[in-house]
């Protein structure tokens, strides 16, 4: 009796052992976690700026005619909210809006305006900006529609 346990305990001792054992090599990598992609540099982000859509709920912007209504209602919100620190032709705490879609895209420019805090943190064109600017651009909780009005008065600005 006292053999058949002795016998019963070394094959468990065996099983777990070479059930937490390493395996073959293809074994291995099996349960190992994707590779992280290397995050865009500032530099490498504005070259490629076409391809940036930034951080936030917005993945598409269709533009078609200027819409001068909605423009209108753009620079009544940027003269309201946007103006302390930006201007439509200078930097003052931050870049200038005009010419804006020659080195951003609409997407990009409606998720910086709606998830300000996000971009400066984790989107390399918007870390860049934070580092040359020194601040983070306040939330001024506009919808997206707001956001999409401002965009328009934006494409008024040449």
């Amino acid at each position: 009796m006292r053999s058949t346990k002795l016998i019963l305990i070394t094959l468990v001792i065996a099983g777990l052992a070479s059930a937490c054992g390493g395996g073959s090599e293809k074994e291995k990598g099996k349960f190992a976690p994707p590779p992280v992609a290397k995050p865009l540099t500032y530099e490498e982000a504005v070259a490629d700026w076409k391809n940036q859509k930034g951080l936030g709920p917005i993945k598409s912007v269709e533009l078609g005619e200027l819409d001068a209504e909605m423009a209108k209602r753009g620079e009544e919100i940027y003269v309201l909210k946007c103006t302390a620190c930006h201007a439509p032709e200078m930097e003052k705490l931050g870049p200038a809006p005009t010419g804006i879609f020659e080195r951003r895209t609409p997407e990009w420019v409606m998720n910086m305006i709606l998830n300000p805090e996000e971009m400066a943190m984790k989107d390399p064109i918007g870390r860049g900006l934070l580092m040359k600017y020194n601040t983070v651009m306040a939330n001024q909780g506009l919808t997206q529609e707001d956001a999409r009005a401002v965009l328009e008065y934006f494409r008024t600005l040449k």
